[in-house]
């Protein structure tokens, strides 16, 4: 077989520039960690100047399923009037955002506003300024400002989904924005190419490819735009996550027979074997606090999910229903756990507390695979071949507003949420 890999060193570099924002919001409209949410009505009136950002801001927020957004044409003040309480309280809206936009010289400057209607004052002012061709990013930038004056916490709106896109006998690691859009090559690439992972930080990302018939692991630096070869072993080496420390992190590999668990280390390039049984022990994923390793063991019969100490010590099985568990992945805060359970020979997405309590189904349709959550826990990113191609999707963390991001007819496989 024909092995043929490139490494473009392109960097496409940018920065938004904006005024430190006026905030004088006093509580917060929404309690995202209440176990029932009713959705939060709310106005994103069109910007002046500039429809296609509040476009872009309404839908991301209306995608988180916490906020709905009030129809344009039902609004009584109308876009570019100033803001007057007494039109909104009727409808029961919590929080209304203006915004104006201009471009001058090529670059794009947003003026966003957003008034509490209960209290009748202003709650947030702040001005972005970027280049045209980065309308996206600054929009995406406005709805991290606001779900945070909605929520108190962190939006995802600025993160980015690494995958590997499968076309031909080739394979490469791409990036995407959150929801899809500004989709790019890196230009590395192996005749197989799988499990890119972040580190914790955002500057790394770990994946294993195969390469002139040999496997092996690979750090990208995101910030130089280089790789280079971390774990060279003889056999499979499938990559695993990083502890949070970002220098060690774990991986499967084959060199001594079987599949066992090892800890690898990205500065001196060092192995050491975790765990090491007569069966299959592969998946290998450590928990956000370094603590928990997760694990998939065919030493009950078939794959299942068992957790252990980070040592590898104090093994216990978590997945009993199901004769076919595999690839879990843990939640920001580690409160959950998202794997892949074989039904009715589909495979679908589940999530369950640490300790095996908890189960649920969160898809039905298609194959579904390769679960990843967002930095706040949220939402999860999979691939599901449901429409006929596999492709990247993402979902709320209870199941709801399932919708494709990557592109219909664009094979895509293994997605990696980036963190904030």
């Amino acid at each position: 077989m024909r092995v043929c890999y490139s490494f473009l060193a392109v960097v496409t570099m940018f920065i938004i520039y904006f005024l430190p924002p006026v905030v004088a919001a006093e509580r917060v409209f929404i309690d995202i960690t209440a176990p029932y949410i009713e959705k939060l009505p709310i106005a994103i009136q069109d910007f002046s100047g500039g429809e296609e950002i509040s476009d872009i801001v309404r839908n991301n927020l209306e995608f988180t399923g916490l906020f709905r957004c009030f129809a344009d044409d039902a609004q009584i003040e109308k876009p570019g009037r100033p803001f007057n309480p007494a039109n909104w309280r009727g409808f029961g809206i919590e929080l209304v955002t203006k915004g104006r936009a201009t471009m001058v010289d090529g670059r794009l400057s947003v003026t966003v506003s957003a008034y509490d209607v209960s209290t009748g004052r202003g709650v947030f002012k702040k001005e972005y300024s970027a280049p045209a061709g980065l309308l996206r990013p600054l929009s995406h930038a406005i709805a991290n400002d606001i779900y945070r004056v909605l929520t108190g916490q962190q939006g995802i709106f600025r993160t980015k989904i690494a995958f590997v896109n499968e076309e031909g006998g080739n394979k490469e690691l791409y990036l995407m924005d959150w929801d899809g859009h500004r989709m790019r090559g890196l230009g590395i690439t192996g005749c197989i190419l799988l499990t890119p992972r972040w580190s914790t930080d955002g500057d790394s990302l770990l994946y294993s490819a195969l390469r002139n018939h040999h496997w092996g692991i690979y750090l990208f630096d995101k910030n130089i735009m280089s790789e280079r070869n971390i774990v060279a072993l003889r056999g499979l080496n499938m990559v695993g996550n990083f502890f949070p420390a970002n220098r060690d992190f774990v991986f499967t590999s084959s060199k001594g027979g079987r599949p066992d668990i090892y800890i690898g280390n990205i500065v001196d390039m060092k192995t050491e074997r975790l765990i090491s049984s007569p069966w299959i022990d592969t998946s290998p994923s450590i928990s956000p606090d370094g603590n928990k390793l997760l694990f998939v063991s065919t030493r009950s019969g078939l794959p299942q999910i068992y957790i252990s100490g980070k040592d590898g010590h104090g093994i216990n099985r978590l997945t009993f229903r199901g004769s076919h568990n595999t690839s879990p992945a843990w939640s920001p805060k580690g409160d959950k756990i998202a794997f892949v359970s074989r039904i009715a020979g589909k495979n679908q997405i589940f999530i369950m507390r640490p300790d095996g309590i908890g189960l649920i189904q969160l898809t039905e349709r298609g194959n579904n695979e390769d679960p990843t959550f967002s930095p706040n826990g949220r939402q999860i990113a999979f691939v599901s071949d449901r429409s006929g191609t596999k492709g990247i999707y993402i979902m709320n963390i209870n199941g709801e507003g399932e919708r494709r991001i990557s592109p219909e007819g664009f094979k895509a496989v293994s997605p990696s949420w980036s963190p904030l």
